[in-house]
């Protein structure tokens, strides 16, 4: 259920960070995703370390020390060091064994699965992220659901993707997408001579910012949507979320925070409770 904009507690903590110098950077590496990735997935993972540490104490009033960060999508773990320099004990998951290795590092620990239905059982871990990778699987919102599932009570989950129709929808086929994905991809290959990496209707989907807002309304009582935020814009573009038509081509990345209650407390706490 969506209930606030920020945390329990007021603007969130994360705010102070979303400043248009990070917007600039962050947006501005996105150029080399292809070309050096190490570069771009590097800046991503300190700004996703932030943004967790800073919600995970927003709602818990605790760092991440001690606690296990599982990644859905994690590809070949870019993201360990940060996190283990938190303190967290960092799991990335990965359904493509050529992704876990495609950088030649290795991460302890790491597990090969599928996001819409992740190896684990539930209540298993402090946080559950995923960072640019809904719009690569064929149903999105399964996968967030599974998120919700292997969190604890208490626990928080970040769900973060690249919106369609922004300006990075299409990842390397755009800005062609705007004509159709299938358009862009074939398009691509003529060009280049190759089919791309993310290939529409296979590797990569449409997936709208309408589509994460209706989630976050429809989300059980017993789970609580901190926040819903255009992950790359600063604190004072985030109305833009608002906004029907507009928000599909300006939020580029749109990032979902949510956690859950104890469902026996959430009963013994209903009204309605015997």
């Amino acid at each position: 259920m969506l209930r606030a904009e920020g945390t329990h507690s007021g603007r969130p903590r994360f705010a102070r960070r979303a400043t248009l110098r990070r917007s600039l950077r962050l947006l501005g590496s996105f150029r080399f995703e292809q070309t050096d990735p190490g570069l771009f997935y590097g800046g991503v993972a300190t700004d996703t370390a932030d943004l967790v540490a800073d919600f995970y104490r927003d709602l818990t009033g605790r760092s991440l020390r001690g606690t296990i960060v599982l990644d859905v999508g994690g590809g070949p773990g870019y993201f360990a060091d940060e996190f283990e320099r938190a303190g967290a004990r960092y799991l990335p998951v990965e359904p493509d064994p050529s992704e876990m290795h495609a950088a030649g590092l290795r991460v302890a620990g790491a597990v090969r699965g599928s996001g819409m239905a992740l190896p684990f059982r539930d209540n298993a871990v402090d946080v559950c992220i995923s960072s640019n990778v809904a719009e690569h699987v064929p149903q999105p919102w399964v996968m967030a659901e599974e998120m919700l599932r292997v969190i604890k009570p208490g626990g928080l989950m970040v769900f973060s993707y690249t919106v369609w129709f922004g300006p990075f929808g299409g990842h390397e086929t755009g800005p062609w997408h705007y004509l159709g994905g299938e358009f862009a991809a074939r398009r691509y290959r003529r060009k280049q001579g190759r089919e791309p990496k993310n290939r529409f209707g296979t590797s990569l989907f449409a997936v709208s910012a309408a589509e994460g807002l209706r989630w976050a309304r429809q989300t059980p009582d017993d789970v609580q949507v901190l926040a819903v935020f255009p992950r790359y814009h600063p604190r004072w573009a985030w109305w833009v979320v608002h906004v029907p038509a507009v928000r599909e081509l300006l939020v580029s990345n749109l990032v979902v925070i949510a956690t859950k209650q104890d469902s026996a407390l959430q009963s013994a706490a209903s009204p309605d409770s015997p």
